[in-house]
This record gives C-alpha cells, structure tokens and sequence, in this order.
C-alpha cells in the first residue's frame, strides 16, 4: 500500500472478530515501534505484548477506555531510568518518542489488514501489578490489535490548520 493510502485509511477500530492475529504479524507491528524517531535516540519505549485472553481480561476491569475483544494488546511504557538521560525534559520527550512508536505501529497494523486503537483511560498501578512491571517503568499507552469487524468511516479532517509562512495565510 501506499503511505498516504495507510495513513488515511487507519482508524480507531473497537469492534473485532473473534480471530487470533499470528506472532509473526504481531512481532512486526512491534518492530515497527522500536524504529521511531526517538529525542537524542535515548529509545526510552518498552513494549509488553498481551495475548493471553485472562490477562486481556483482567486489563479491561481496569481499563474504562478500552472497548470490544481484541485479540492483543500492546502496553507501551516509559522506561524512566532511559527517559532520565534526556535530562528535565527526557519523560516530556518519552511521550512523544511514545506516540510516534505507537503511530508506527498501528500504521503497520493498518496495512496487515489489522485494526488497532489506542487508550490512555487505564488503571496504570493496577496494569503495573497484573503485569509485573517493575517501579522504574511506567505504563502510558494501550494499543488494542484485532481483525476488525468493520472499518469505521473516516470523519472530516479540518483543512484550515495549514498555514504557509505565517499563521493566518491558509494553504487552500
């Protein structure tokens, strides 16, 4: 596919069918993370893939903002001792070099023919615990993956956001 055909394609899919998505699809979309853009290259991101259906369970008790039955989730968190290297700003960088990784990876997703959403209304202690993430890395982000059941229909974009040169001077 073409970039912009993925780019404009993706959506925030809630509702999957009941099939499972193989390891090999799934450690690419992972892949596709890991090579975001990153501040100073510090890669602060780890990446905790779910497929296991007690522990997608028992991250949705928890979880307000995540919808339907997906068939993996993807926790993405910031490795705060990396995040340190980027000195006051570094966690403030590590959320962005965060959410260019998750773009990538629902991108990848996208072009697999594999839906995707992220979710940030979480109970980060309580997914902590279900997941024995250790103090030193807090979970961020939520990127749910599965077939979709159907593809949302895209909403009007707004076009008067493009500036040229200077605010106010649209690009048509």
């Amino acid at each position: 596919m073409e970039i912009m055909t993925i780019i404009k394609g993706r959506r925030a899919v809630r509702k999957f069918d009941d099939k499972q998505i193989p390891l090999h699809d799934l450690k690419e979309i992972l892949e596709a993370g890991i090579w975001a853009p990153s501040a100073s290259n510090i890669q602060p991101w780890e990446f905790i893939l779910v497929t296991e259906k007690q522990k997608i369970e028992k991250i949705k008790l928890v979880s307000p903002g995540l919808f339907g039955n997906p068939a993996a989730l993807v926790i993405l968190c910031i490795n705060k001792e990396r995040a340190k290297k980027g000195g006051r700003l570094g966690e403030k960088y590590a959320l962005m070099d965060i959410a260019m990784a998750a773009q990538n990876m629902m991108l990848v997703a996208y072009s697999k023919g594999i839906g995707s959403c992220p979710v940030v209304s979480f109970n980060r202690v309580a997914v902590k615990e279900i997941l024995s993430i250790p103090e030193h890395v807090d979970p961020v982000l939520i990127l749910t993956l599965g077939y979709p059941k159907f593809w949302p229909k895209p909403p009007k974009r707004r076009k008067e956001v493009m500036h040229l040169e200077e605010y106010g001077n649209v690009i048509e």
